[in-house]
C-alpha cells in the first residue's frame, strides 16, 4: 500500500486497538492468478509471540481452497472513517482531498480443524452477543443448530507484516485542521461525522 510519510502509522498498540474496532475486514487471495476476496467478521489473536487473524467462510465458498497452498500471500484488509474534504475549507488555495484511515494485514493462512474452529466460534458470539438481554451463546444453541458448523470452514493467518495509512490532515497546519473537523461536523452526513470525531479525538491526544 502506498502511504506517504505523514501519513504512515507505526504505532503498533493503536493498529491492534484499530483492527479489532473495525474487524469486518476483507480477505484477498489469488487463483490461478486471479485476484478473489470475501467480505469477513475477522478477530486478532495472540499466541505466544505471534499474531494470527482468524475467521470462516461458507463450504461453498471456493477461496478457502486457495489457503491449502502455504506458499500463498494473504492480504487482509480493514478500513476506518473516511470523508471528502473540500479545499474551500482551507485559508489558502488548495484541492479537495479524501481523508481515511486503513490497514493492510499480509501474511500465510491455514484451515482450522473442527475443535479450533468451535472455540473460535465460542469466543465471537461471547464478542457479539454477551451484552445483549437474550444473547445467543455456543453453549445455548441445539445441537441441531451446532451441525451447522459443518457449513463453515475455520481459518487462521499468521500476520507476518502489517502496514496502516491513516490521513487525517495530519499535514495541515492548525487553524486549518480546526476548520476541517467543524465543517465536518456542520455538514451532518453519514461518513463526515465520524471522521469529525477521529480528528478532534487525535486532536486532543496530542
Amino acid at each position: 500500500m502506498y502511504i506517504p510519510k505523514y501519513y504512515k502509522e507505526t504505532n503498533m498498540e493503536e493498529i491492534k486497538e484499530f483492527i479489532q474496532g473495525n474487524s469486518f475486514g476483507t480477505v484477498v487471495s489469488t487463483e490461478k492468478g486471479k485476484p478473489i476476496a470475501t467480505h469477513l467478521p475477522l478477530e486478532l489473536h495472540k499466541e505466544d509471540n505471534k499474531y494470527y487473524i482468524t475467521g470462516h467462510m461458507a463450504y461453498g465458498n471456493p477461496q478457502w481452497r486457495t489457503f491449502e497452498n502455504e506458499d500463498d500471500s494473504i492480504l487482509v484488509m480493514y478500513q476506518g472513517p473516511d470523508a471528502y474534504i473540500s479545499s474551500s475549507w482551507y485559508k489558502h488555495e488548495n484541492v479537495p482531498t479524501w481523508n481515511y484511515q486503513a490497514v493492510h494485514v499480509y501474511g500465510s493462512a491455514s484451515l482450522m480443524t473442527q475443535q479450533e474452529l468451535e472455540e473460535d466460534l465460542i469466543l465471537l458470539l461471547q464478542k457479539y452477543e454477551n451484552h445483549r438481554q437474550n444473547p445467543v451463546l455456543w453453549e445455548n444453541l441445539s445441537p441441531q443448530a451446532k451441525k451447522q458448523i459443518k457449513g463453515i470452514v475455520g481459518f487462521k493467518i499468521e500476520v507476518k507484516e502489517v502496514q496502516a495509512a491513516y490521513k487525517l490532515s495530519q499535514n495541515r497546519n492548525e487553524e486549518d485542521y480546526n476548520r476541517i473537523v467543524e465543517n465536518l461536523r456542520d455538514e451532518q452526513q453519514k461518513s463526515s461525522i465520524p471522521m469529525a470525531n477521529l480528528m478532534e479525538k487525535r486532536r486532543n491526544s496530542n
